[in-house]
């Protein structure tokens, strides 16, 4: 059976409650949002931009996003309503400068046009399908705006044992995309300037960015839904939200 929706939900949900103690926090995570941040910074510097983390988990990424670059204002979406609820300090600590909602990364509950970059890191493995998950990051990019996204490497011997033998064992038949898979998911969706850089290590990982063109047209989806969380949603914050145009 394809990994799916319903399996990547479940398996969040039991991951919610050891999420933020996980030794991948320190293996993998901590080295990838590092590796992020400086990008970002690269692009961005000192300026206001906005920027949207898809699989945000509990926030641990945006609350870095925020102490690194005390311009931005970060928006994080998860499917998983427990792995937002873990994160509720975190969002009330930052209460104002990120929002968190729960949204699909296939249906993004936001304008095109709206970021100046948007993240994915350690989380799109686990999407079922990847291509629209990758165009509906293009749609909500302003031109010249950019996605940066990380996985695990998994193209060399060590690569293909961490992810398609161990983690692929926990985690079910989630899918890693070799290096030119992904190449061809952001030519697909219509991005430019696609680069790549390895990161080596006992976790090596793989960013992908790329430059955004023109906004893409709506996507074939209906209106997607749209839960805010603990509370910092309600009719005021989601009110501060920037709605998708459908």
């Amino acid at each position: 059976m394809a990994y799916d929706r319903d399996q990547a939900t479940h398996e969040f949900t039991r991951w919610s409650e050891s999420y933020d103690r996980s030794i991948l926090q320190w293996l993998l995570f901590g080295p990838s949002h590092r590796a992020l941040i400086r990008r970002i910074r690269t692009v961005v510097e000192d300026r206001p931009a906005r920027i949207l983390d898809v699989g945000c988990g509990t926030g641990v990424f945006a609350s870095r996003i925020r102490e690194s670059l005390p311009n931005a204002k970060v928006w994080g979406i998860d499917l998983v309503a427990e792995m937002l609820t873990k994160g509720a300090e975190r969002w009330r600590q930052h209460a104002g400068h990120i929002q968190p909602a729960q949204a699909d990364s296939e249906r993004l509950p936001f304008a095109s046009g709206t970021f100046d970059i948007v993240t994915c890191a350690n989380s799109f493995h686990h999407y079922p399908h990847q291509d629209r998950a990758i165009a509906e990051m293009h749609r909500v990019l302003r031109p010249g705006g950019r996605l940066m996204l990380i996985d695990g490497y998994r193209d060399g011997l060590w690569g293909w044992f961490i992810y398609d033998v161990c983690v692929a064992g926990v985690e079910g038949d989630v899918h890693h995309a070799s290096s030119k898979r992904f190449r061809e998911l952001f030519a697909q969706a219509g991005l430019r300037a696609i680069a790549q850089k390895v990161h080596r290590g006992p976790a090596p990982f793989l960013l992908t960015e790329a430059v955004a063109t023109d906004p893409a047209p709506s996507s074939i989806f209906p209106s997607p839904h749209f839960r805010g969380v603990m509370g910092l949603a309600n009719r005021e914050a989601s009110a501060s939200a920037i709605p998708r145009e459908d």
